[in-house]
């Protein structure tokens, strides 16, 4: 997907988000801002959002000497996540159709986003998804491509989300290769995000060795590419990596939230809607 106007002003917005969590002097934070606003004129429209947004974190990184800004939000939503788990997988349990249940249990974890959507509710919002109709729902396909699977390879999103992610593992019954980010950037997961939410015991978890909110695959590992170029079937987290990933060469499964206009305009759905989309690839 390509960057539009509309997403500059949300550039900034979570820059702001990120810099007010470990800078308290206004000028500071002015100062950060002031950094990524000097970037903007070389912003080319055609990149994706998140090689934008690799940059705008290494700027915050660079002058708050911080690593990791949303360490502990991201422990605590992920406590919180941990708390729903029991109750989610028993919903799942129960369900006429558990796959399909926990396809969209993985889904409601997208919910949690301190980027795009720093005001959810957990809670409230995970089951209000549960109940929801997604916008585009290929569930049939992929429970199809699913059931002659070998391999999957599943790419992570968000830290806490893993803990929904490992319900929807451990309902698929397939070995799994699930991907993170290589260094920490907003509160997406990382290899110690993974480990905390335990999702390292049901899946051989690795590394992507991309530092941006998305899988730009020119800045992945090759032990990554390796993987994303032989997996049977590939399911892709979130926002950041269906803008990241929308016009890939390989069949990708794309659960997610649609938390914006302009990703929402992209998938043809409304703002708020989820997805359940497959794209086939332009190979």
């Amino acid at each position: 997907m390509k960057t539009y106007l509309e997403c500059i002003p949300c550039f900034f917005k979570q820059a702001l988000f990120a810099a007010r969590i470990v800078l308290k002097d206004e000028m500071d934070i002015k100062h950060v801002l002031d950094r990524i606003g000097a970037i903007l004129p070389h912003i080319p429209l055609e990149s994706s959002p998140p090689e934008t947004g690799r940059e705008i974190y290494r700027i915050i990184r660079e002058m708050t000497g911080i690593d990791d800004p949303f360490r502990e939000l991201k422990a605590q939503s992920t406590d919180a996540a941990l708390g729903l788990y029991p109750a989610l997988k028993g919903v799942v349990e129960s369900a006429n159709d558990p796959l399909k249940t926990a396809v969209r249990v993985a889904i409601a974890g997208n919910v949690i986003d301190f980027g795009a959507n720093p005001e959810f509710e957990l809670e409230k919002d995970v089951r209000a998804i549960l109940e929801t109709q997604p916008a585009i729902d290929d569930y049939s396909l992929f429970a199809k491509k699913l059931g002659k699977a070998k391999t999957v390879l599943y790419l992570g999103d968000n830290a806490a989300e893993t803990v929904f992610d490992k319900i929807l593992i451990e309902t698929m019954h397939k070995p799994v290769v699930y991907a993170v980010r290589g260094r920490a950037v907003i509160n997406d997961a990382t290899l110690e995000d993974a480990r905390n939410s335990g999702l390292h015991k049901v899946a051989t978890v690795i590394s992507s060795g991309c530092d941006a909110p998305g899988f730009i695959l020119s800045t992945c590992s090759r032990e990554f590419v390796d993987h994303f170029t032989i997996a049977d079937l590939i399911i892709s987290k979130g926002q950041g990596n269906w803008e990241a990933l929308s016009n890939a060469d390989r069949p990708i499964f794309f659960l997610l939230k649609a938390k914006c206009q302009v990703v929402a305009t992209e998938l043809g759905v409304a703002t708020g809607d989820t997805v359940i989309k497959y794209a086939p690839g332009r190979g």
